[in-house]
């Protein structure tokens, strides 16, 4: 899931308790529970402590930030942490590895992989070759054809790229931040858009005003299966 945005209001609660709850009743396990950014709408404290207790789960949980985050609060409460620095996460599964790369510009709507980031991803890779990975990130890198997302999307994309390349056991490429179901490829590999839980965007041949952004949808999900070597993924709407 993606861009929750929770900002206190009743609305960004319920929609993020649904998401939730709906996981937590499949009659089917999860693997993992994977947020790909956004999940304060201002970075305050007190968001995150709520959305602390709306993302409890008893599946594992890897989560990073978008730029809405803000790092320091971010890591205190979600992680028990101190610090400022690049939020990276990694969790290994049976037979998968998830890295999810922050690629948050503290005060900036755009994205970019720090050098930190580059090399802890180069790192990750590096010390499991032979198990298939999934790399994410909170900025799509590469256009979506949503002018309003596409302007403050992934800076230098081909540093990324370079890393991907090096390690050919990724997978697929996961991202957020533009609140719609969407997929492309990228350094040869699947980009897998999250769709946002708040809110849904829009291409400009689907709306007439000029926010592309509709709030009257519901909240979706991506759903991704990972067997055989191959990715799947199904999105969801959350009813």
């Amino acid at each position: 899931m993606s861009d929750i945005h929770i900002d206190g209001s009743p609305r960004s609660i319920e929609r993020t308790r649904a998401v939730m709850r709906h996981l937590e009743n499949l009659p089917g396990p999860l693997d993992a529970v994977i947020v790909t950014g956004d999940i304060a709408d201002h970075g305050s404290i007190e968001e995150y402590e709520i959305a602390r207790e709306l993302l409890a789960s008893r599946y594992p949980t890897v989560l990073c930030p978008g730029n809405h985050d803000a790092r320091p609060a971010f890591r205190k409460v979600l992680l028990g942490q101190d610090g400022d620095g690049p939020v990276n996460q990694v969790l290994r599964l049976d037979g998968l590895t998830v890295a999810l790369c922050d690629s948050s510009i503290p005060g900036r709507p755009e994205g970019v992989l720090e050098d930190e980031t580059v090399a802890w991803l180069e790192t990750v890779l590096a010390e499991s070759p032979g198990t298939p990975a999934i790399v994410g990130m909170h900025h799509p890198a590469v256009a979506l054809g949503i002018p309003y997302v596409d302007t403050i999307g992934l800076r230098a994309p081909e540093r990324l790229e370079e890393v991907l390349r090096r390690h050919p056991q990724v997978m697929a490429v996961l991202a957020g931040h533009a609140h719609t179901p969407a997929s492309t490829t990228f350094a040869g590999l699947p980009l897998i858009v999250a769709p946002g839980v708040i809110s849904t965007a829009l291409l400009p041949q689907e709306f007439a005003s000029p926010d592309p952004r509709n709030f009257d949808l519901p909240p979706q999900i991506a759903v991704h299966v990972f067997e055989d070597g191959r990715l799947t993924t199904h999105m969801r709407p959350v009813i």
